[in-house]
Order: C-alpha cells, then sequence, then structure tokens
C-alpha cells in the first residue's frame, strides 16, 4: 500500500557507519547550508549597502571652500587647535574627496609642515591669494583673523558671481524662447501654407522662399540640429581656450556696447579689492601684484598687472606702470598714486574697490533693465518678420486674382 503511494518530498540519503553518525553528518550539511545562505544574504546586504551609498562627488565648491574657512576661523578663534579643527572639520564634511583634503592637512601639519605649505600641496583647491594670506597670517601670528577676512572675501565674490549670473538669466530665457518660437513658426506653421504657395513660387518675394527652403531644410535634417548646435558650442568654447579665442573673447567682450561697462566694473572691482585685501594682510606688493594679474579674469588686465609687476620689480611705482593703459580710470590711478606716495595703498584701495563694488551693483542693474527690452524688440522683429513673410505673398496673390 504505502509501496505504491507517490512521494511528494525530497528525501535525502546519508550513508553512514551508525545510525548516530548518520544524524551528526546530516546536522553539519543542514549547518554549512544555514552558513551558505547566511553569507549569501551578507553578501546582498553589502551590495545593496554599496548602492545606497553610491554617489557620483566633485571637487569641493566655492561654498565649500567659504563653509570651511568660515568654520576654521571660528574653531580657531575659540581655542582649538589647528589639528583638532581640520580634524573635526573633515568629519563633518559630507563631501568625501573635500574631506580627505582637509585630513591630508592635518596629517601634514601633524608631520611638521606649516599651514601654508600644506594648503600649497592642494593648489586645485586653493588659491595662490588663499596661501599667500595664510603665510601672511602665519608670519604675523593673526591666524584667526586673517581667516575671518578670507572668509570676507570669498564670500563678496561669491555675491558678485552671483549678481552677475543672475543678470544674464533673464537675456538667456528671452532668446531661448525666440529661438523655439522660431522653430515652431518654420516647422509647424509655415508648412502648412506651402500647398497654397505651390506652383506660384515666382510671386513669392525672397523672404519668404529664404524661408520655405529653411522650413524644408529644418524638416528634413532635424536630426542634425542638436548636433549642429552642440558641435558649435563646443567649437567655441575650445577656440577661447586657444591663445589667440582667448585674447580676441577678452578684447571683444570690452567692445560690446553694454557688455562692455559690465565687464569693465567688474574686472576693477575684483583687482582692486584683491589687491587691498592682500596689502592689508602684510603680503609682499611683488607677490600682490602677481596674485591679482592671475586672478583679473581678463587677459587684458592680467597683461596690465604683470607690466606693473615688472616696473615695480625695477623699482618704479604702480600708478607709473597704469597710466600706460587706458583700462583704469584716470581717477583710480591718481588715487592709487596717492595712496603709495602716502604709505596708506591698501586703505585707499579698499575704498576704491567698495566704491566700484557699489557701481557694480548699479550697472548690472542698468545693463538687466536694458536687456531686457532689447531681447523683447529683437524677439518680436524676428516673429513679425516671418509672420509678413507668410502673409504679403497671400495679399499679392489675392490682388493678382482680383485683377484677372
Amino acid at each position: 500500500m504505502f509501496e505504491n503511494s507517490p512521494q511528494n518530498f525530497e528525501s535525502t540519503t546519508v550513508i553512514a557507519d551508525s545510525p548516530k553518525h548518520a544524524q551528526s553528518r546530516q546536522a553539519q550539511e543542514q549547518l554549512g547550508d544555514g552558513a551558505a545562505k547566511h553569507q549569501q544574504d551578507g553578501q546582498k546586504e553589502k551590495t545593496l549597502q554599496k548602492m545606497q551609498n553610491f554617489r557620483v562627488e566633485f571637487g569641493p565648491s566655492k561654498k565649500d571652500i567659504l563653509n570651511f574657512t568660515n568654520q576654521l576661523a571660528v574653531m580657531v578663534r575659540a581655542g582649538i587647535s589647528l589639528q583638532d579643527s581640520l580634524e573635526s572639520i573633515s568629519e563633518q564634511c559630507e563631501n568625501r574627496k573635500f574631506a580627505a583634503i582637509i585630513f591630508d592637512l592635518k596629517n601634514q601639519i601633524e608631520a611638521g609642515q606649516s599651514f601654508s605649505q600644506a594648503l600649497a600641496k592642494h593648489t586645485e583647491v586653493f588659491s595662490n591669494l588663499y596661501i599667500n594670506m595664510v603665510a601672511a597670517a602665519e608670519a604675523s601670528g593673526s591666524l584667526s583673523l586673517m581667516l575671518q577676512k578670507l572668509a570676507e572675501y570669498l564670500d563678496e565674490e561669491a555675491e558678485t558671481r552671483s549678481q552677475v549670473k543672475s543678470a544674464m538669466v533673464y537675456p538667456i530665457i528671452i532668446a531661448v524662447m525666440a529661438v523655439l518660437v522660431t522653430i515652431f513658426l518654420l516647422c509647424f506653421v509655415l508648412p502648412r501654407f506651402t500647398a497654397i504657395f505651390a506652383g506660384k513660387e515666382h510671386l513669392l518675394p525672397r523672404p519668404t522662399k529664404i524661408l520655405m527652403a529653411s522650413s524644408s531644410c529644418l524638416r528634413a535634417y532635424w536630426f542634425l540640429v542638436l548636433p549642429a548646435i552642440g558641435g558649435a558650442l563646443g567649437g567655441f568654447f575650445y577656440f577661447i581656450r586657444t591663445n589667440f579665442g582667448r585674447q580676441w573673447w577678452d578684447e571683444t567682450k570690452l567692445m560690446l556696447p553694454l557688455i562692455r561697462t559690465l565687464c569693465r566694473s567688474l574686472y576693477i572691482t575684483r583687482s582692486l579689492h584683491t589687491m587691498g585685501v592682500l596689502i592689508r594682510a602684510g603680503v609682499p606688493i611683488l607677490n600682490t601684484i602677481s596674485i591679482t594679474a592671475q586672478i583679473a579674469g581678463n587677459v587684458l588686465y592680467k597683461n596690465m598687472w604683470l607690466s606693473a609687476y615688472d616696473k615695480v620689480r625695477q623699482g618704479e611705482k604702480i600708478a607709473s606702470s597704469l597710466f600706460q593703459y587706458d583700462l583704469m580710470p584716470s581717477n583710480v590711478v591718481q588715487m592709487i598714486r596717492s595712496g603709495e606716495d602716502s604709505g596708506s595703498l591698501g586703505d585707499v584701495l579698499k575704498d576704491v574697490s567698495d566704491f566700484y563694488a557699489r557701481e557694480l551693483k548699479t550697472v548690472i542693474k542698468t545693463v538687466t533693465s536694458m536687456i531686457e527690452p532689447i531681447m523683447i524688440v529683437v524677439m518680436g522683429i524676428l516673429v513679425g518678420f516671418i509672420a509678413m513673410s507668410i502673409i504679403l505673398p497671400i495679399f499679392k496673390m489675392s490682388h493678382v486674382v482680383a485683377g484677372k
């Protein structure tokens, strides 16, 4: 009866010398299977944890460096040692690459390096201005105060960049909208009139023929539009990275009607502010001019400051070399000369840079208020041109039909 019944379960055959030995063998196999299963579960958990912790991180941003400087200034002013401060900041830093750099700074200081020497090992993160100001602070014994000045400088620079970027947002949006509206009219509106104009091409004005040819080309080769735009932008950015392209682009920015005023105020503010901060921090004048040339942001201004560097190294004054260029207003050069003669160049540069910082804000508002209506007018002219190129042939053909 039981021999012919089907078996609905799997059986395991264990060969052993005795029943007790067989039970032991079976228990070991069950333990082995459990351990293997537990190991597989552990590997799955590790894989899931790695996937959850996976993050794509870039190097530290300007904001990360500003937060680091602020935290370090507060902790050093509170009496915490530099090594302990760096270790604490590295543990709290969310950017793991930046945390590793901060921890490396701490290790180098413990190995006998100075803070500025440790910073100099990471020039891709910390600028020459940052390193020189820290070196000057170490020489004068005022690291906490200098870090606070650095934080204020970085904060003002971030605010200036934010203002300039904000000023360009609206014009860029208007330009993109103009391009999208043009593409919509050429691809979806103009083709509907093709049947009306068929056989009457001799009656069409030249602008309409150009638009119809552009519409046909755009609809036939639409898949090449994005690669062509991307290639053009890539070629442009590659070109301005070359020496000739960079020179041309920097000269162009100082020639465009509206952009010229904005860029000029930006370069003057940045240069004078940097020089004033470095001089008041006790950085040597040659190092100050060299750093100012590197952060000028424009090849023409960079060459001007490098020329001033050579003149000062030969024993001349800064103002005498600046008079040879028309990049600095004459009244600013006169004030720099007065500061050199009176020995208060740092204070004079601070006052002048503060004045131009306020003027930069005014220029940004003025340029923005002027660009907005100009972009709207340009967009209106473009759309109106397309509309008139479509409507005028219809009127012309209607007059021809009425005349018949």
